[in-house]
């Protein structure tokens, strides 16, 4: 259970980078990130993990807001297996740090994407598949 409660309802947020965070995407927040769902969502529940202060990589995160946000992504895991139904069967959780990573919005998020057995054909290497080329080693 996170130390700061998450405020579950509230008007829209500015995020930085982001922008105005409509209240039916956010999930929740408390005093250093919001939690909201993906404008552009691979998977229903797909969830993000914002700052609320501007920090364009992970290196950037204090060791504060390190730890919360592992806090959160605890919490999102709990939310998103409790509201989706059918539940999840995993999760792919993962950040595109830096513009050669992928990353296209210049502000840290963190990315909790939910996912079903058969979603896709054969989801072994799930991350790797970003070099594809190199995903398949088995």
């Amino acid at each position: 259970m996170l130390k700061h409660e998450p405020q579950h309802l509230g008007p829209a947020i500015e995020l930085p980078a982001f922008g105005a965070i409509d209240r039916d995407r956010l999930l929740a927040q408390d005093d250093l990130f919001a939690v909201v769902l993906d404008k552009y969502p691979v998977a229903q529940g797909h969830a993000l993990i914002i700052p609320r202060r501007p920090v364009e990589r992970f290196y950037e995160l204090t060791a504060t807001e390190e730890a919360r946000l592992m806090e959160w992504v605890d919490w999102a895991q709990a939310h998103l297996q409790a509201t989706i139904s059918p539940p999840p069967d995993g999760f792919n959780l993962g950040v595109n740090d830096g513009p050669a990573a992928g990353q296209t919005v210049p502000q840290f998020h963190f990315h909790v994407i939910p996912r079903h057995a058969g979603d896709v054909t054969d989801p072994r290497g799930g991350i790797r598949w970003v070099i594809a080329a190199k995903a398949r080693y088995w």
